[in-house]
């Protein structure tokens, strides 16, 4: 019987067989080359890819005024892409998404004063293409967050708009910009703040600080249309919409009309461009707006979505089985749509709170980083920073500041009030030279999966072997790979040629906390453990 120790299933990432990865993907093939430890992976051409989502005043502070900015990023870029893919020794990102850049009051940013300028704080335009540039070098796709729905009340645009509403010049082209009703035309659900000394009212669901936009307006569309041709001339390859079903708050069916016809004008410009909605809405509503674009798949994330549960040993059959069903629910939708799982983001309490210890943690991130899609990495989430909202009710509190433990002199946003006992104690400096940190393995993970371009890409099937043992089999251009999760506390065997029809199968990389074994079809997996199989050509 072959036994594998964990230490050599982490170092079978670097050292697999040919026959398991010669798997007719998106051209990935693999070799061992005992200099450097790298394996060879071709560059990728599509928008299957792991992003990193980055809150940019908490991230990396380049002059010293305790903010993160756009020049942080750029010194931090080895860190998240050293441009060796073949390599676990970066975090091997091949997307990053920006939160809002624009000029703002906030230190949010989701409140725009400005679309055209970068904030201050977070440095220049020649910034931001410098980091465009490094990108394109790094083959990263770089996306800008926009909150299109709405603006800062500061925007020029709703100063010129109360002024056309308080004269009653309704000939003012801004006089219809922003949604805006009499008292007794006031619909329920919706927000709204009056305009002092009128019957107005403009509708503001998120605060009144930030007005929605109106987009019954023609010249509102042309002006959302002309910030995204705007940027995509710059060279960023796409955006994250924010709130996108409150273009039309309460009515789906003109939000997503909306959306279908901005992304088809976009898609002009840029038919490979990439971008996600943020739609926090329940599945159905969720699957409506992919027609236009993917959107975020909300149920996998959160403490109590299905990866959470999953991870710390609920139903795994009832995970497989969600994530086999939803793929096929967005494909039904949309042929060319693809899964964004995530675990947590800017909106949410981190996710390492949710866990005891590592150990769950490290499943979890199996659990969805290994699965269909181009999944959403939060920074920080890779060394297993914490925070969380609390008694203290803020935002602030999941947006902290990264962890480096080399002096980077970036502070926690405006309002912040978690207790740092509470924060993880270590940092990503501490954790680069630990072999077995939550940074190294998530860096391990993030190289399996770019050696396996099947899992980003293939059509999933579910397979129970156990209430906590079970996986999928994926095909991909007629080929077949099976990974296969064991969620519990102990060690899991199964006859895997029980529950899939697929012989000849050989075992080509392990990532876990605990040994395997693999022979004659009888698979040993240790605790909080996976496996990638592959069947071996003859």
């Amino acid at each position: 019987m072959k036994k594998i120790s964990l230490i050599l299933a982490l170092l079978m990432i670097l050292s697999s067989f040919v026959a398991c990865t010669d798997n007719g993907g998106a051209g990935t093939e693999s070799e061992t080359t005992a200099e450097d430890e790298t394996i060879l992976i071709e560059p990728i051409n599509d928008n299957y890819r792991t992003f990193y989502q980055i809150f940019v005043g908490s991230f990396s502070d380049s002059d010293g005024d305790g903010v993160g900015d756009i020049r942080g990023i750029i010194n931090r870029f080895d860190y998240l892409n050293d441009g060796n893919m073949g390599s676990s020794k970066s975090l091997g990102v091949e997307g990053i998404w920006l939160s809002p850049i624009f000029k703002s009051p906030s230190y949010h940013k989701y409140d725009a004063m400005n679309y055209y300028e970068i904030d201050w704080r977070f440095g220049k335009e020649a910034d931001l293409k410098e980091l465009i540039a490094l990108c394109n070098e790094r083959n990263v796709k770089l996306i800008l967050d926009i909150a299109i729905n709405h603006t800062s009340s500061f925007h020029d645009w709703f100063a010129y708009f109360k002024e056309a509403r308080i004269k009653g010049d309704t000939e003012s082209e801004y006089y219809d910009f922003y949604s805006c009703v009499k008292t007794d035309e006031k619909q329920s659900g919706i927000t709204y703040q009056e305009i002092d000394g009128t019957d107005f009212w403009y509708e503001c669901n998120f605060s009144g600080d930030m007005p929605e936009l109106n987009y019954d307006n023609e010249k509102v569309r042309e002006e959302a249309l002309n910030i995204a041709k705007y940027y995509l001339g710059l060279g960023v390859h796409g955006f994250r919409f924010d709130a996108v079903k409150y273009i039309y708050l309460n009515d789906t069916k003109k939000s997503v009309d909306f959306w279908q016809w901005y992304m088809s004008e976009l898609r002009k410009l840029s038919p490979d461009i990439y971008c996600v909605g943020e739609c926090w809405s329940g599945e159905a509503e969720i699957l409506e707006y992919y027609g236009a674009m993917n959107c975020f798949n909300f149920a996998m994330a959160q403490a109590e979505g299905a990866v959470a549960k999953a991870a710390k040993g609920f139903s795994l059959s009832t995970y497989t089985g969600y994530v086999e069903d939803f793929q096929k629910a967005v494909l039904d939708k949309n042929q060319d749509g693809m899964v964004i799982p995530f675990l947590s983001n800017h909106d949410m309490d981190r996710i390492a709170g949710t866990f005891i210890g590592e150990k769950n943690m490290k499943m979890a991130a199996n659990l969805y980083l290994l699965s269909p899609g181009s999944p959403v990495i939060y920074y920080g989430e890779e060394i297993g920073l914490r925070g969380s909202r609390g008694s203290a009710n803020t935002d602030a509190n999941r947006r902290l500041a990264m962890m480096w433990g080399d002096g980077d002199t970036v502070k926690n946003p405006t309002g912040a009030t978690y207790p740092k006992k509470n924060q993880i104690k270590t940092t990503v400096k501490d954790q680069k030279s630990d072999e077995n940190s939550m940074l190294n393995y998530y860096s391990n993970l993030l190289l399996i999966r770019r050696k396996y371009p099947e899992i980003a890409r293939g059509v999933y099937k579910s397979i129970s072997c156990d209430d906590n043992l079970g996986g999928f089999a994926i095909e991909y251009k007629g080929e077949s790979t099976v990974i296969i999760h064991n969620t519990a506390s102990e060690e899991m065997t199964a006859e895997v040629g029980k529950y899939i029809d697929l012989p000849d199968l050989e075992l080509c990389d392990v990532i876990g906390t605990s040994s395997v074994s693999f022979e004659n079809g009888v698979l040993t997996i240790g605790a909080q453990t996976s496996v990638i199989l592959k069947k071996i050509p003859a």
